[in-house]
């Protein structure tokens, strides 16, 4: 398994694992590797922050963990709207996204 640290800017840095969408799979839908990052899905989202559900889409590619536990509590602002899978060009359906993001969470939260 290949790992590698990444720089955050002024923010700690994150271990990145690029094995972790296998990892997610017993989690839901396996489309975020679908995903080409264009931006459709946070340009829609009613929620405008920080270019969620983008962000945490590419968390899971690069395999960020750490920084997916951080930043839980985005998850549950989700409206599950639709809005994002409805647009997604590459059909990777992000809504789906979130809630395997949601169970992974929950099925971690303990050990992290």
């Amino acid at each position: 398994m290949t790992r590698a640290v990444i720089a955050m800017g002024r923010k700690k840095m994150a271990l990145l694992n690029p094995d972790f969408a296998k990892e997610m799979e017993p989690f839901g839908e396996d489309s975020a590797l679908a995903c080409f990052n264009c931006g459709t899905c946070a340009a829609i989202c009613p929620l405008i922050y920080e270019h969620f559900p983008r962000k945490m889409i590419r968390y899971i590619q690069i395999g960020a963990k750490d920084l997916i536990l951080e930043n839980a509590p985005e998850l549950w602002k989700c409206l599950h709207c639709g809005l994002c899978t409805q647009t997604c060009p590459r059909e990777a359906n992000p809504g789906e996204i979130i809630l395997e993001l949601k169970r992974y969470v929950v099925a971690n939260w303990r050990r992290s």
